[in-house]
């Protein structure tokens, strides 16, 4: 895990503001990716990016020693140099088990604004899937992040982590909903990103009647029948902007790199809305759907993600008992997972310590044929060369043991520096083993 890193911010460090020019349109993450990974000169490369969130997890180079990629990913993503210090003011860092560790909160919702979310799993789900399609995620990064979902699905079914309201699109709809029933009247919804689908469903669940909104009548058309919308519940983002229906309350996360309701949609809404009361628009997007400043020229309220993850953070002291018992299955998994990848890296160096010392042992004993000092027969032979094997394996044992706990708690650099070190010392405890066996050959009283 040592070559593992991780670069990002997220809105509770920097608002929601910060994240815009770090984020990709998600059509082209795949695409971009490759060059990411070359001009930050990295072996693999998975680009997360959420409403809350914008991640960089790379693998360095073979035999590259860790180093601070912040001015880098911040050259690549927002595509100008930073001014001095500006790239390690806005982003952080995080090397080796640090960044898998991270990767693993990130994962199980212990590192979101609403704690527990679970719209994240299906985001980093995205990520991989878009780094092996770019052919950035290789071997490692790949399995880091299967294990990390892994870990999150067990916390979410084995703790009450994300039990009420863990989901950041359940806190918007609970904004919708508590609007549409003061004001009845169906609620629009811009796009049909996971976040969209989830607030749908939370609506659907409470029986409000829904509008879907998108560029591809045939994805919004989609959507519609997996919520089993009734027919006429599916606009055009084009017609919805040119002639808003009469609506109290709109919800909107598309992926668009601009705003896609400008403010002479906005201000058609606020004439037709049945109440005579402004409609309500809540805004997930990142960037923004819908510019704040616009929405206050029209004379809208607007929701963005900055509200939403106020009332995320708030929720989170709610949660800190489920969230112990979350982390403290986190550490558990993160140990596990040192253990095998230790295990797993070691597995040949500690063969060839047991061949070492098995080789020695057969020395041993052929030593003591050659020099004739006990008259051994077949089966005495026979009895000696198990009894030299016996001995090997168990000399070999305690080192083996010492290097496994070696690389588990301090990592594979350690067991290098240990072995280069120590040859002295190793080859003290070979030599133990012919000692031993040339103690056997000795005639009784001592001559050589």
């Amino acid at each position: 895990m040592d070559s593992i890193g991780l670069v990002g911010l997220t809105s509770r460090s920097a608002g929601c503001a910060a994240l815009t020019p770090f984020t990709l349109p998600k059509s082209e993450r795949a695409a971009r990716l490759p060059a990411l990974a070359a001009e930050l000169d990295v072996e693999e490369a998975i680009y997360l990016a959420t409403c809350h969130r914008v991640e960089l997890i790379f693998r360095r180079r073979a035999g590259e020693p860790p180093r601070d990629l912040r001015r880098a990913a911040f050259r690549a993503l927002a595509g100008r140099e930073p001014a001095p210090g500006e790239a390690e003011r806005t982003l952080r860092g995080w090397a080796g088990e640090g960044a898998v560790e991270h990767l693993f909160l990130v994962a199980c919702g212990l590192d979101s604004a609403e704690l527990g979310e679970r719209e994240v799993q299906g985001q980093l789900r995205e990520a991989l899937d878009a780094a092996r399609a770019a052919g950035t995620a290789g071997v490692l990064l790949d399995r880091l992040t299967e294990e990390a979902l892994k870990v999150a699905h067990e916390v979410h079914r084995e703790t009450g982590l994300g039990a009420g309201r863990s989901s950041l699109a359940e806190i918007a709809a609970d904004f919708l909903l508590e609007r549409v029933r003061r004001t009845p009247s169906p609620v629009a919804l811009v796009g049909v990103s996971p976040l969209v689908r989830r607030a749908a469903e939370a609506l659907r669940r409470e029986g409000a009647e829904l509008l879907l909104v998108n560029r591809s009548l045939d994805h919004a058309q989609a959507l519609a029948a997996e919520l089993g919308l009734p027919a006429g519940s599916v606009r055009a983002l084009d017609d919805f902007r040119a002639a808003p229906p009469a609506l109290e309350a709109l919800l909107t996360a598309t992926g668009a790199p601009e705003a896609v309701l400008d403010r002479a949609c906005l201000e058609r809404l606020a004439a037709r809305a049945p109440s005579g009361e402004a409609p309500l628009v809540v805004d997930l997007a990142v960037p923004p759907d819908v510019d704040p400043r616009a929405a206050a020229a029209a004379g809208l309220p607007r929701v963005g993600m900055d509200e939403i993850d106020a009332v995320a953070i708030a929720g989170r002291r709610r949660r800190q008992a489920e969230a112990a018992e979350a982390r403290a299955r986190v550490d558990q998994a993160l140990a596990e997972l040192r253990a095998r990848l230790a295990e797993r890296m070691l597995a040949p160096v500690l063969a060839r310590l047991a061949q070492r010392y098995r080789k020695t042992a057969v020395e041993g004993v052929e030593r003591l044929a050659a020099r004739g000092g006990l008259a051994l027969d077949a089966a005495g032979r026979e009895a000696l060369e198990r009894w030299a094997e016996t001995l090997a394996r168990r000399f070999a044992h305690l080192p083996a043991r010492g290097l496994r706990a070696l690389a588990a708690e301090q990592g594979l650099d350690a067991v290098r520096a240990f072995l280069d070190a120590g040859d002295a010392e190793l080859a003290a405890e070979l030599a133990s083993v012919a000692d031993e066996l040339d103690r056997l050959s000795a005639p009784v009283g001592g001559e050589a």
